[in-house]
């Protein structure tokens, strides 16, 4: 019987809530209504009453805040939720490949829908019972890199590891959330992306915070949201869409954007002059994170006015010869990154780009991140990326381009690189298109980029 006893302390000292707060706090705003946590843990227990059995689901909804109702339902049913790279059927269906017992869950009709496809209700049922809590340690969820530099790679998160997570983004916070008056959130990433997970999803779920239940996209739809909240909220976002607003703030006379407490920007690399231009702009300060699906979120720095990186809480880099070795506590154990940095005497870090970036051609060195920029500084060059082809049958990787440049030729832009980098670094192979097929967060897989080369 001792024995029988110890086990079920053992087991319940494992149990995590997953909503904290009072039973009265807000966690999210859905279509403009404040909905307490103890509302939405009834939402949670009857869509996990109504879940058809699987290992796994995949979590498709588009509006956030029955995201995080059906990332709760399939936990309680002790499933793990599968966060493929993007939401397109190819991609899905590769992930579900792999987890063979799985379902799909969203929030909308789907023509064609994905096999084993469970839609959420428009109207969401209410179902009492005990809190929502589940074993800290379990696999909560399987998230998957991006796929820009190589194919997509799963890592594995806890809700353990994400209450420490979400304490060391809280204390990145801090000064921007006005915690004795809860700071609303509203967010252009998806919840799918680790980024908008943490920031989206984990911080109303374990920190005192309340997130805007849609997802805007456009500038209008971004500044609908922001009028919708209570308060002055965080705008948790991404260069593509700050780059969509600053300029419908310059050249739309019908775009007015309320006020803004902060904007958060990830995901990829933010010019020090588009977070300038967003500041002056909305009248705020933009704090710029850092991190990896691998890793989570583990630095920040107000891009503005600074190129040095801070340190989340408990959070130690180690450069290694081909990138850096990240710990923390929220890592299981130190995880390797391809990026390369310069540790600061005062504890700050730059980064001095990627590994896999770096280009030795001649006895010359440059990096593929710095040529791209200087893709991106020609006059009339919209959007753009420099990338090195895989080997040829001589086992030459020659650098090839992509741009967006409407005004000009592929001999205009070559022309006006001329003049930024040495020759031996010009694209050999350069084609301008009209977009660059630029996922949610604004990434380029590579494969993707190099089938448009090809063609």
């Amino acid at each position: 019987m001792s024995a029988v006893i110890g086990t079920e302390r053992e087991r319940a000292s494992r149990l995590q809530a997953l909503v904290t707060g009072a039973s009265s706090r807000v966690v999210a705003y859905d279509a403009g209504v404040p909905v307490t946590r103890a509302t939405f843990e009834r939402h949670v227990r009857a869509v996990a009453a109504a879940l058809p059995q699987a290992a796994y689901a995949v979590n498709l909804c588009e509006d956030r805040y029955r995201f995080i109702v059906a990332l709760c339902a399939v936990a309680l049913r002790g499933q793990v939720t599968l966060l493929p790279p993007s939401r397109a059927p190819a991609v899905v269906d590769v992930v579900r490949a792999d987890h063979p017992d799985s379902i799909c869950i969203g929030d909308t009709s789907l023509d064609p829908a994905p096999p084993s496809y469970w839609q959420l209700p428009d109207a969401l049922a209410e179902l009492d019972g005990a809190p929502l809590a589940i074993d800290a340690d379990a696999t909560l969820l399987i998230g998957f890199t991006s796929g820009s530099t190589g194919a997509p790679k799963p890592n594995l998160k806890t809700l353990a590891s994400f209450v420490t997570s979400t304490a060391q983004n809280v204390a990145a916070l801090h000064d921007l959330l006005a915690l004795d008056d809860m700071t609303p959130l509203v967010a252009t990433v998806p919840p799918q992306h680790m980024y908008g997970m943490e920031m989206s999803v984990m911080l109303p779920l374990l920190g005192d915070v309340a997130v805007h239940g849609g997802r805007p996209f456009f500038p209008q739809d971004v500044a609908r949201a922001v009028a919708e909240c209570p308060r002055a909220p965080v705008l948790v976002s991404t260069p593509v869409h700050l780059r969509a607003l600053v300029q419908a703030h310059h050249d739309d006379p019908s775009f007015a954007m309320p006020p803004i407490a902060a904007i958060v920007s990830a995901t990829a690399p933010l010019p020090q002059d588009l977070a300038q231009a967003a500041e002056a702009a909305f009248g705020c300060e933009v704090r710029e994170m850092f991190g990896s699906t691998e890793t989570c979120i583990l630095a920040r720095r107000r891009t503005a006015h600074d190129d040095a990186w801070t340190l989340l809480p408990g959070v130690t880099l180690s450069p290694q010869p081909d990138g850096t070795l990240v710990d923390a506590l929220h890592l299981a154990s130190p995880v390797a990154l391809a990026d390369l940095v310069e540790l600061l005497a005062d504890g700050r870090f730059r980064l001095c780009g990627r590994n896999a970036d770096l280009l030795e051609i001649a006895g010359k060195r440059a990096s593929l991140g710095d040529l791209t920029r200087k893709l991106l500084a020609v006059p009339g060059v919209v959007d753009g990326v420099v990338v090195q082809l895989d080997a040829d049958a001589h086992g030459v990787c020659r650098i090839a381009a992509l741009a967006v440049a409407p005004t000009l030729s592929p001999d205009d832009i070559l022309r006006a690189l001329r003049q930024q980098m040495d020759p031996v670094f010009l694209p050999r192979r350069l084609r301008c298109i009209a977009s660059l097929p630029r996922n949610e967060t604004g990434k380029l897989p590579r494969s993707t980029v190099l089938d448009l080369l090809r063609s």
